[in-house]
């Protein structure tokens, strides 16, 4: 699959991405804003947030890759499978 060309990719994603970066933006005015702003600052969902915006703004070219890992639990192979329903 051939990548879109980065000139359709603004023309087709700009305005989705930028009603994206502007909720992100509001979550991080309102942990400021809110009461106990210090202690919400030290959760680690805050910090995961924050890490979040540093690989967005990293030269890294697997930004999505790097999100999902970002956010997910690390593989643990002791997980029980689920079983299907019968």
């Amino acid at each position: 699959m051939t990548p879109l060309p980065a000139e359709r990719v603004l023309d087709q994603f700009f305005l989705e991405a930028r009603g994206k970066l502007l909720e992100v933006a509001a979550v991080f005015d309102r942990l400021g804003r809110g009461a106990g702003a210090e202690a919400a600052t030290a959760d680690v969902r805050a910090a995961k947030l924050r890490q979040a915006v540093e690989v967005l703004l990293g030269d890294a070219p697997n930004k999505a890759e790097l999100l999902q890992q970002l956010f997910s639990l690390p593989y643990d192979p002791a997980w029980n499978r689920p079983q299907p329903r019968f």
